[in-house]
Parts: C-alpha cells; structure tokens; sequence
C-alpha cells in the first residue's frame, strides 16, 4: 500500500522569496516557520533571531573566496548552506547576489495540526540538557547550533541543497513581530566589521534569542534600534 502523503500548505516559501537583499531578507524571515520531517514526524520552530552576510564585508564566509565547501553561498537564493560551529551544525539560506546570505540564529518551538505534540517530544529528545533532563522551551532553540540539533537538521544532509516540501521548508503561517530590533552580529572578531548592526531579533522574544538585545546596560539608539 501506498502511503499518502499530504501536500505542504500553500504558505511553503518559494525559491524566489529568497531572492532578496540579505538585510531585507532577514527581516521578513523572522515569524517563519523553519519544518523539517524526521521520519514521520514533522518538527517545527518559529524563527525569531537571524544574522545578514554579505559578499563584501570581512565578517561572512564568502569574504574568504568561493570553495567547493562554501559554494552554497554563491548560487541562487534559496540554496541551503550549512556548516559546523563550535562542533554543532548551523542552519543558512543564500540570499540574492553571490556570497550574500542569512544565518539562523534562533528560533522558538512552534506546534499546530501539522507538527503536533510528538513533533516536539521528538526535539526535545533531540536536545537535552548537558545534565540529560529536557530542556525549557525557552531554551529549546535559542542558538544556531541549538536550533539544528533540536529539528535534527545535520550539515553532510542539506549543505547545498534546494528545499525539498516534503522534507525541509520553510512555511508563512501568517506571523510577523510587531517590532524589530537590529544590533550587532554575536562572534565576529575583532576587525572583521564587528560593528555592522545586521542582527535581527523579533521583539516579542528578545529574552529567547541567543542574547537579549535588550538586556540590562543595552541604550537604544547606541547599541541596537527599533525598526
């Protein structure tokens, strides 16, 4: 018998809603749904936290050429480009222009009739604590490395590969932060355009991205805007 499997819902990103300026499309990426299906189970998280990377500044992969490893970045928007960070994997969609692109920073667990309770069970499983207990929702996601562990997306599966709607997507539900922050990039070394404010968190979860912008000793205007 064959087993039926449903269409993705017509709010599934297509390869061109990628095709824009990486700033821009790290805006209008967050409240999107990232869904990945791991046997028959589809996990899901909202995205709450991005990172934009250009071609031109010392900070993005590209600045350091085209290799076969970072080809990702240099194809059309709406390529997969993953790689390794701290020995976890980290999640990238390439932008418009070559070299140009948007890191995942952060997401928040996110269920409805598609990804249901066992979804989230299973990522839960997926990303303990260090101590082995479950870790809080809040903290599910909260970090590029993280947030792949949790959907269990793993770089040798998806680097340099087109979404698949049966597989992995990236879903419009309908969601959109009332506000935006915009700050610095988290880790980029000195002398490598530290200062440049392409950090985008939705508001509405500051305190769940990777680190709250605004956080005590955080002055709006010097360390971050509302856009």
């Amino acid at each position: 018998m064959t087993r039926f499997s449903p269409p993705p819902p017509a709010g599934a990103l297509p390869d061109s809603f990628f095709n824009r300026d990486a700033q821009q499309l790290a805006q209008d990426l967050l409240g999107k749904i990232i869904r990945h299906r791991v046997g028959d189970l589809w996990l899901s998280a909202r995205i709450i936290e991005t990172e934009a990377y250009f071609l031109a500044e010392k900070g993005s992969h590209a600045s350091l050429g085209y290799t076969e490893k970072r080809k990702a970045l240099f194809l059309d928007g709406g390529h997969i480009y993953m790689y390794y960070a701290r020995g976890g994997d980290s999640l990238n969609f390439s932008a418009q222009g070559p070299g140009n692109a948007v890191l995942i920073k952060s997401a928040y667990p996110w269920q409805d009739e598609r990804s249901g309770p066992a979804g989230l069970a299973q990522m839960l499983l997926n990303n303990p604590h260090a101590n082995g207990r479950p870790r809080t929702l809040h903290k599910l996601c909260a970090g590029q490395t993280l947030l792949c562990k949790a959907l269990g997306l793993k770089v040798p599966m998806w680097d340099a590969q087109r979404f698949d709607l049966q597989r992995f997507y990236v879903d419009d539900v309908g969601l959109a932060p009332e506000q935006i922050i915009q700050t610095t990039r988290l880790g980029i070394p000195g002398g490598r355009d530290e200062h440049l404010m392409y950090r985008f968190v939705d508001a509405g979860f500051a305190a769940y991205c990777t680190r709250n912008p605004l956080r005590r000793g955080q002055v709006e205007g010097r360390d971050y805007v509302l856009i």
